[in-house]
């Protein structure tokens, strides 16, 4: 039986009362197989309020499942739960045939999967910048053996789409990538759009979108937009902890790597080594490669279960995303912060990244948070690491409004700068 026996003796105090709501399992297929009684409701222990942009809030159940007796990654349960992973992914990025990859590893391995898997050495590939994960991005690829030509936007501004035009037209890429969401500058950029231009001036070159910072916080149509690769993780919108590489693949993209004329150059992420694993898995039967993170694939499967068959359904989540970024960035904008993207059109809805006013620093601001149990992120673009913070609003922190954490975001960030301003009188 899973007891959490330092929780017996603690008083909840009204602030974390939104942590207490602890419900039983009720799906089969998220309830634990051995020796784990779902006769205790688990609880999380009090805790800071965590809204950097990720990793994010987990719901006590996705926490509980991370917590399931050790299990073999052969056993015949385990297998059909990996399987319902799979399919689920799929379903949360309206495909009907691409491949998922669920492998062990920071988001950082869907790079080197791509870069591995996709783009032979000497290979061009086009890397679209608005922000700190584009110049990452470009060195994977470099590492890997690629050509690699980035076009840059302002700070704050996401790539224009004629300059993405002019580029397919002058040269032929193997790959366009492009962030989704930069959690350096919380810049959303239109991937339909890219995706369109893509298929009609370059058909043949495959569309990659990191996409660690939007899954399941902003809508993404793989399939009816064109897109060949998602890559993300479990620790944002997902709702998971950290620690699953998460990559989609179309078929187009699959029979690409097929066809590939070298050897891929990785061991760990080869698609080579890990197709017919999944393919395994899909089919509710067991292969081995590579150990996967069997607790965190319950985790996954609970948080999936949630978002895909809870009582919130996707559009009503995206639209809720964009009503909590809303009221966020108006509150700050409010009291003297500015935005960093440059226009509404290219504002996250799962994130919001704000310059301080004139005169106020980092130190003025973040420290101040902290000490009202709000867990913030400083700045991480290098050109104004300096003059900005970054605030994640995804997953259940959005969704569950009685546990009333964007309230409580909004409140912290205006006492806080209240009592900044009356520090410098």
């Amino acid at each position: 039986m899973f007891r959490m026996s330092a929780l017996r003796n603690i008083s909840l105090k009204p602030s974390y009362i939104s942590y207490a709501v602890a419900r039983i399992f009720s799906n089969p297929l998220t309830r634990p197989t051995r020796n784990m009684s779902t006769e205790c409701k688990f609880v999380q222990a009090p805790h800071k309020l965590l809204v950097i942009p990720g990793p994010i809030e987990v719901t006590d159940e996705v926490l509980y499942a991370n917590a399931h007796p050790s299990m073999s990654h052969v056993s015949p349960e385990f297998a059909p739960v990996f399987g319902d992973c799979i399919r689920m992914i799929r379903q949360l990025l309206y495909s009907k045939d691409a491949q998922p990859f669920l492998i062990a590893g920071s988001g950082t391995l869907g790079w080197d999967q791509v870069s591995a898997n996709l783009v032979e050495p000497g290979e061009n590939a086009l890397v679209l910048h608005s922000g700190y994960f584009a110049d990452s991005f470009a060195d994977c690829l470099q590492t890997y053996g690629a050509n690699v030509d980035q076009i840059k936007a302002e700070i704050g501004g996401a790539v224009k789409e004629a300059d993405i035009e002019s580029a397919l037209k002058a040269k032929k890429y193997k790959i366009v990538t492009v962030t989704h969401v930069d959690t350096s500058t919380a810049v959303l950029s239109d991937i339909k759009a890219i995706a369109n231009i893509v298929q009609r001036v370059s058909p043949d070159t495959l569309v990659v979108v990191d996409a660690v910072c939007s899954v399941a916080s902003e809508e993404i149509q793989m399939d009816a937009w064109g897109i060949d690769v998602i890559l993300t993780a479990s620790q944002k919108g997902l709702g998971t902890p950290p620690g699953l590489s998460i990559l989609v693949a179309s078929q187009k993209a699959v029979q690409v790597f097929e066809n590939r004329s070298t050897p891929v150059t990785t061991y760990y992420g080869s698609w080579k080594k890990w197709l017919p694993i999944m393919k395994a898995y899909e089919n509710n039967s067991a292969a081995y490669f590579a150990t996967p993170p069997v607790n965190l694939i319950y985790a996954f499967h609970t948080s999936l279960t949630q978002i895909m068959q809870g009582s919130v359904s996707l559009e009503q989540r995206f639209k809720l995303h964009q009503e909590a970024s809303r009221r966020v960035k108006k509150a700050a904008e409010e009291i003297g912060f500015r935005g960093v993207p440059l226009s509404e059109d290219v504002q996250a809805n799962g994130m919001t990244a704000l310059y301080f006013p004139d005169g106020f620093v980092a130190s003025d601001i973040i420290p101040r948070l902290l000490k009202k149990n709000v867990v913030v992120a400083g700045g991480l673009h290098a050109s104004i690491k300096d003059k900005y913070f970054r605030i994640g609003h995804m997953g259940v922190s959005v969704v569950d409004p009685n546990r009333g954490d964007i309230d409580k975001i909004i409140s912290a960030v205006k006492e806080t700068f209240a009592e900044a301003k009356a520090s410098k009188q």
